[in-house]
């Protein structure tokens, strides 16, 4: 109740600030599969945000070219902007070096953006965090990444977001996953410290480079939770879930190979003769019994 009743207050007085701040996220791209993948969370919702997908507003992937995010003060001028740039071929740096020189009402030093482009199979990333965005804020980037924040904990989010990705084993997604883990601690984005979570939605967003725009792979994203029930957790039962799937749709079938053919004395049969009982013997241990006709 306590929620629904500031999620409806800040929607009549303030809509800007009900859009406003974006927290803890990630971009990257995988160097050898050119998987793009995009993950992050918030201390805003569904509920106080009506209309929206929570924190995946601010996700935009575009299959094999990649990914930006536009986050505090999310405006969509500056998000549809950053996309179309990333279609024109611009490099992360210039993309947002571009939305800096033009941000959509005059004042980038309250947004924070991260990207992250591959042209030519060239990777770049990219970040930028406004002076006025509102603290904890910082940005870290590496040669495949870009992890950006702000109203956090302290710059130990953004640490452990890094760290879990660099040492994470495995494919783009599960690396992102654990990325996402490292930044679950209760009041990670500080406004949701009395709510004893980390945030309030959630999302992990991954696309092969073949995948349609509006198609992608893996596409999880958690609006809204109940009460003390962290948003990542969510996103974790449903990764776990999702791999679940693709690894039981991966399984194929196979015709069992046959092993060998012996009589009722167990003695091993080379040639076949009408009327004699043998036992066929495969490899994935059926025994089928058959009368030579």
């Amino acid at each position: 109740m306590y929620k629904k009743t500031v999620g409806i207050l800040l929607f009549i007085l303030a809509p800007l600030v009900a859009f406003g701040q974006h927290t803890f996220s990630i971009v990257a791209i995988d160097s050898i599969t050119k998987e793009v993948g995009s993950a992050g969370a918030t201390c805003g919702d569904a509920v106080l945000w009506p209309g929206t997908p929570g924190a995946a507003l601010i996700s935009d992937i575009i299959p094999g070219l990649g990914a930006i995010h536009t986050q505090s003060y999310w405006n969509q001028q500056n998000q549809d902007q950053a996309h179309q740039k990333l279609l024109e071929g611009y490099t992360a740096e210039e993309i947002i070096n571009w939305l800096i020189d033009n941000d959509a009402e005059n004042n980038s030093s309250i947004r924070q953006y991260g990207a992250i482009s591959l042209i030519n199979d060239s990777i770049t990333t990219s970040a930028y965090t406004g002076e006025n965005c509102f603290d904890y804020k910082n940005h870290i980037i590496g040669d495949h990444y870009a992890i950006q924040g702000n109203i956090l904990l302290g710059q130990s989010i953004l640490d452990s977001m890094e760290f879990r990705f660099l040492n994470t084993s495995g494919s783009l997604s599960e690396k992102l996953m654990a990325s996402l883990q490292g930044a679950k601690v209760i009041g990670a984005d500080t406004r949701c410290y009395d709510d004893q979570v980390s945030s309030l939605s959630a999302f992990l967003r991954v696309a092969n480079s073949e995948d349609p725009p509006n198609d992608i792979y893996i596409d999880i994203i958690v609006e809204a939770t109940p009460d003390l029930i962290d948003p990542i957790d969510v996103v974790q039962e449903e990764f776990n879930n999702l791999n679940l799937v693709i690894e039981n749709s991966s399984f194929q079938y196979s015709e069992p190979q046959l092993l060998r053919i012996i009589d009722i004395l167990g003695r091993e049969i080379t040639n076949t003769k009408k009327g004699a009982l043998l036992f066929y013997i495969y490899d994935n241990g059926l025994v089928e019994k058959k009368m030579v006709k």
